[in-house]
């Protein structure tokens, strides 16, 4: 028996989760994914929409797994001055 996960690179998140009017350098926040998802910690990812348009770098300080839901805990290490397409 295995446990299904997902590994990423870059944390997605719905436009409506991100909240970009509040969405500053050095506030953290907090987000939930559906499944077992692996995500680097302590490292800078792109924050990107559902849209792949990436609006910062963030660093995951915590992930943790319960019930089929990945909930984690993020910094937000920068914001990009306009967002850009991460998907050609």
């Amino acid at each position: 028996m295995g446990m299904p996960c997902e590994v990423n690179s870059i944390l997605k998140l719905k436009l409506d989760e991100l909240d970009l009017s509040s969405l500053k350098s050095d506030s953290f926040r907090h987000a939930t994914k559906q499944g077992y998802r692996i995500l680097p910690i302590d490292v800078p990812i792109p924050l990107v929409d559902q849209n792949w348009l990436a609006h910062a770098d963030v660093i995951i300080s915590q992930l943790v797994w319960e019930n089929q839901i990945t909930r984690l805990t993020y910094k937000v290490h920068r914001r990009y001055p306009e967002p850009f397409s991460v998907k050609g």
